[in-house]
């Protein structure tokens, strides 16, 4: 029955973490203008009560790994890390100058790329060129993407003493083959050690990212890395399906064939072995592709009921207002989404004339916001509701006759003014939420936009 569901709803899907999609934008009507606007009055509205969010995009990379999706440099370079943080402290204060009073910052989160590609002096002239224009809002939390092979003792030192206090590292699989077909080798001894120097320093939290249906990779492999991630016992952990679209990425995807990737129903089997074992130790499942041990703030978020999620996937807290800063980062004010340039000589240029580096985005309307209020609900909660007329939109009789048959599956209850997905339904969360995504039903794409739902 299990299999039946799975090769039903394993089709291609958004994975959420904006609404309306990348794909969907509404890049015609959108203008720089309108999205300097709609960040102001997201700020004027709730920074004093919550804060800021910011994400810094880290591009370097010494070597491609052919699994990333990520946007990225490959050069062994060095002598680019001044110029770019020199670009982003710029792009900063032209963020400033627009919001005319210092931000409380309550989550700060580096990614890449490799973030530890940079030198420890120089991530720590970047936090502290953000920081001295700015304020800490109360219990703020900042983050980086580590790379367990480059990751020192001086790098978790530095940016610890800037106010970091939680680290994920990108460990995907511990075989030697999936390794070796992904460009990403690194022994389970250098996961070890960059997570025991993190909790040596101090870090309260650090995390591990495991991913399943990469090339090669068998049942066996997953079980082997959920072993050795046992014992190691990181904090919180993404586990999470290998997105496979070598037609957006280019050639850093095109290392293996698709012959080599796991079956749609091996990809499941992984996934439901690494949750049973994760579960033996005291994880729990947060939303989609996410576990966390009780004593982390993901889990506690969840029990709150403060669970959030954006373009940096499932956070603790909640800010209706974050800047993306660095080359082909996405903001976010609510009202509206941007995204910076890719180019790294293009985001140079623009800033050397003074002009925010965006190019495109979306400035969401009214029916916009009520269908990203369920979606969010739906990937943080399992459940929406529109209980109130502020939620209620004309096509909902239609999205719940689209969600009947997956009622009769057993994936979700509805009720009359209530959806509450099940714990059968919700490996297929995302599944659900495309039935309320009104752009993707008005107009389905001629090609293949998105990864597979499972």
């Amino acid at each position: 029955m299990y299999n039946s569901l799975l090769n039903k709803y394993n089709i291609a899907g958004p994975r959420y973490t904006s609404y309306p999609t990348v794909p969907y934008w509404d890049d015609a009507s959108f203008s720089l203008k309108a999205w300097k606007a709609s960040l102001k009055k997201s700020f004027n509205e709730s920074h004093l009560k919550e804060g800021i969010s910011l994400y810094i995009h880290l591009p370097f990379c010494e070597s491609l790994c052919t699994f990333c999706g990520c946007n990225k440099r490959i050069t062994k370079q060095h002598s680019v890390e001044s110029p770019y943080i020199n670009a982003v402290l710029k792009e900063w204060n032209l963020y400033l100058d627009l919001l005319e009073e210092k931000p409380f910052i309550k989550e700060l989160h580096l990614g890449g790329g490799t973030p530890t590609f940079f030198s420890p002096d120089n991530l720590k002239t970047l936090i502290n060129g953000i920081l001295s224009t700015s304020k800490l809002a109360e219990n703020y939390e900042f983050s980086f993407e580590g790379h367990p092979n480059n990751t020192t003792k001086e790098h978790l030192q530095a940016l610890y003493d800037v106010g970091f206090r939680r680290v994920s590292y990108g460990v995907q699989d511990y075989n030697e083959t999936v390794q070796k077909a992904i460009h990403r080798i690194q022994p389970f001894e250098n996961v070890k050690r960059a997570t025991e120097m993190a909790r040596e320093i101090g870090y309260t939290s650090v995390g591990h990212d495991i991913i399943f249906g990469l090339p090669f990779q068998t049942l066996e492999h997953v079980k082997q890395t959920i072993l050795n991630t046992k014992q190691l016992l990181p904090d919180r952990l993404a586990f999470y399906s290998y997105a496979h679209v070598p037609w957006i990425k280019g050639n850093g995807q095109r290392g293996f064939s698709d012959a080599d990737l796991p079956s749609a129903e091996l990809k499941r089997q992984q996934y439901e072995l690494g949750k049973t074992l994760l579960a033996e130790v005291g994880y729990h499942e947060i939303g989609m592709d996410h576990f966390a041990l009780q004593t982390d703030s993901l889990y506690k978020s969840m029990q709150h009921g403060n669970l959030h999620r954006n373009f940096m996937g499932y956070t603790a807290s909640k800010t209706q207002a974050m800047i993306g800063l660095g080359v082909s980062s996405i903001s976010d004010s609510w009202y509206g989404f941007s995204q910076n340039v890719k180019g790294i000589e293009e985001y140079y240029n623009l800033l050397k004339d003074d002009i925010i580096p965006v190019y495109r985005g979306h400035i969401l309307n009214e029916e916009d916001l009520i269908i990203r209020k369920h979606i969010l609900n739906l990937m943080c909660q399992f459940k929406t509701t529109w209980s109130s007329n502020l939620h209620y939109f004309n096509e909902l009789p239609q999205v719940l006759i689209k969600l009947k048959e997956m009622e009769n599956d057993g994936l979700l209850n509805i009720s009359s003014n209530t959806i509450q997905v099940t714990k059968k339904g919700q490996p297929f969360v995302r599944n659900i939420c495309m039935a309320f995504d009104l752009l993707l039903q008005r107009k389905q794409p001629d090609t293949q936009l998105f990864s597979m739902t499972v």
